[in-house]
Formats: C-alpha cells, sequence, structure tokens
C-alpha cells in the first residue's frame, strides 16, 4: 500500500502511520533499526528497492530524505509505504524542497523509531565528512557507496582522511567473497609464509585498492596494486610462497579459478554482491568494523600502485 501526502509535515506523517499500522496490521516493535536513506531524486527508487529487499533480512523503519529541489518556498512531499511495497519494513519517502532540502535532519528525527539504532546510507555522492554531517552525527553506522561517485579512487582517500569508527563503504562489502576464499586458502598446507602480492584490478576499482589494503595489513609484506586490462571490479590475487604462487583469478560473475602449484584448478563460486546485498552485508553489525579501518587506514598506504598508497617501483631491465 502506498499512501502520498503532498505539501505536508513530520506530525501529519506520524499521524497516517499510526493509522495503518492499525489498519494494515504492520508491528512496529518488529522492526530492528531506522535507516535512513540520504539521496537525490535520480538514485531514490533503486536506493529503495534494495533497502526493502535488505530489510527482509533486517526490519527497519527506512525513511528516504530526498533532495528533490533548492529553490522555491521550504515544502516537503511525503510517501509512505507499507505491506508489499516495503518489503519487511515501513517506508516514508520525504521529497525535500527550497531549504529544507538543507535541513533533512530537521524532518528525520521526529519520523525515527524510539530507541533504537540510527543507521544512514548514502547510495550516491555524500560529503566528505560524513561522520560530521548532521545525519552522520545522529547515525552509529554510515554506510557509503565510492563506487558511485564519479572519481572512486579519490572519493576512497576522502573516507580514508575523514574516517570516524562506524564508517563502511559498500566497496568493502564487495570484497567479502574474496577475502574469504584467500583466508581459506592460505589455511591449508603448505602452511607458508606470504613473500609478496599482486592484486589486478580495474583502475577505477576501490574494491580492489581496500582488498590490496586489507592483504597488506594482515599479511604483512610487500603488496602491489596493477591494473587490468578491461572489465570491472577486481580481476585476480596472486600470492608469492616458496612453494610456488597462488593465483584467484576472476573467471566470470560467478566464478573464479584457483590455481595452486602442482594441484589441479579449482572452479569456486565468486558471484557480485548486488546493492541489496551489500547492504543487508553491512548491516548485520552496528558496531565499528575494526578490520575495514584497517584495510583503508593502515593497509592502503603501505600497498604500492594504490589510491594514496606507494609508487609502484619500476623493474630493472
Amino acid at each position: 500500500m502506498i499512501v502520498t501526502l503532498e505539501d505536508t509535515d513530520t506530525r501529519a506523517v506520524s499521524k497516517r502511520l499510526v493509522a495503518l499500522r492499525n489498519s494494515v496490521g504492520a508491528v512496529a516493535l518488529g522492526r530492528v533499526m531506522t535507516l535512513l536513506i540520504v539521496t537525490d531524486e535520480d538514485g531514490a527508487e533503486k536506493a529503495l528497492e534494495a533497502a526493502a529487499e535488505a530489510s527482509r533480512q533486517h526490519p527497519s523503519r527506512i525513511i528516504t530524505l530526498i533532495r528533490a529541489g533548492g529553490r522555491g518556498a521550504a515544502r516537503m512531499d511525503a510517501q509512505i509505504r507499507v505491506g508489499g511495497d516495503a518489503g519487511a519494513s515501513e517506508i516514508v519517502v520525504c521529497r525535500l524542497y527550497g531549504e529544507l532540502a538543507s535541513h533533512s535532519e530537521s524532518v528525520a528525527v521526529p519520523l525515527m523509531l524510539a530507541d533504537s539504532p540510527v543507521v544512514a546510507w548514502w547510495p550516491g555522492d555524500c560529503d566528505a565528512d560524513v561522520a560530521g554531517s548532521p545525519i552522520g552525527r545522529m547515525a552509529i553506522r554510515r554506510i557509503t557507496d565510492v563506487s558511485q561517485s564519479g572519481n572512486p579512487p579519490r572519493a576512497l582517500l576522502a573516507r580514508q582522511e575523514h574516517y570516524a569508527p562506524g564508517d563502511t563503504d559498500m566497496a568493502w562489502s564487495r570484497t567479502t567473497r574474496w577475502r574469504g576464499l584467500l583466508a581459506t586458502a592460505l589455511d591449508q598446507p603448505p602452511y607458508e609464509s606470504v613473500e609478496s602480492v599482486t592484486v589486478c584490478g580495474a583502475h577505477d576499482s576501490a574494491s580492489t585498492d581496500l582488498l590490496a589494503g586489507w592483504l597488506a595489513a594482515r599479511l604483512r609484506c610487500p603488496v602491489r596494486r596493477t591494473k587490468s586490462d578491461g572489465g570491472s571490479g577486481i580481476h585476480s590475487v596472486q600470492l608469492e610462497r616458496a612453494s610456488g604462487p597462488l593465483l584467484l583469478t576472476r573467471a566470470s560473475s560467478r566464478t573464479a579459478r584457483l590455481t595452486l602449484r602442482d594441484q589441479p584448478d579449482q572452479v569456486v563460486s565468486l558471484h557480485r554482491y548486488d546493492t541489496a546485498e551489500c547492504l543487508a552485508e553491512e548491516l548485520r553489525r552496528l558496531d565499528a568494523d575494526a578490520v575495514y579501518r584497517e584495510a583503508l587506514v593502515v593497509g592502503m598506504p603501505e600497498v604500492a600502485g594504490a589510491a594514496g598508497g606507494r609508487r609502484p617501483s619500476r623493474s630493472k631491465g
């Protein structure tokens, strides 16, 4: 069910939410958090679809704050979605005009669930310092997606410079399966230390930079980030060991090939996460992600060729 309220205020929206809950049967006690989505008109519907899908794992009250236009009189048009149109959540869509578009926090506060954690998500471009923004200060968890920016490596450096506990990024979520497969492969004999690492991916792949940073922080060995010829995202990871290299290479959008010396190649599952899966992944935890911080702040500066990392050394010959 979708209910539209034009030129309205938060009091009217709250009253209509209560009325809909009584008639439709939505149970507020089943909501585990308030999810604030800060976006523009172009990215709103895709973000809402992803949030509704992720809410099947994490029931929430979803408040979408859309910067509809900064000119004209301050006003708000609202839309309430419950039932099948909202997944396992209550969705409130607020289109903000005029001066109100610059003060979305004043709209969000009256609509948030009482005594529940607040998570904020910026599916597109956002301020460099999200933790210091008015919405960011209300949230214990702040999710960004540098891959949607015009310059992902530069946006990733902004995340690094302004990192605060509770920050995370969907580029990090997209490395989850890669990290799991690499950790599993290294947990098998021969149990040798890794001498060096090469991580290859698209030139604008923030996930490649973060994966390289994670390996640098965890393995404490030289890590080099290189660029693949085509495609997108992470292409391969090669770990050099005394017995020979361990190579994990993406074969398709759903599989990868694991190559070990003196062993037949293995085809392993490695499907690409979509936005809803990345969001659900990040909503599983509400505390600070220390491993993400380690990859972003500690590891990435040590990676030759990564965003903000050391310059790759020139090979001789």
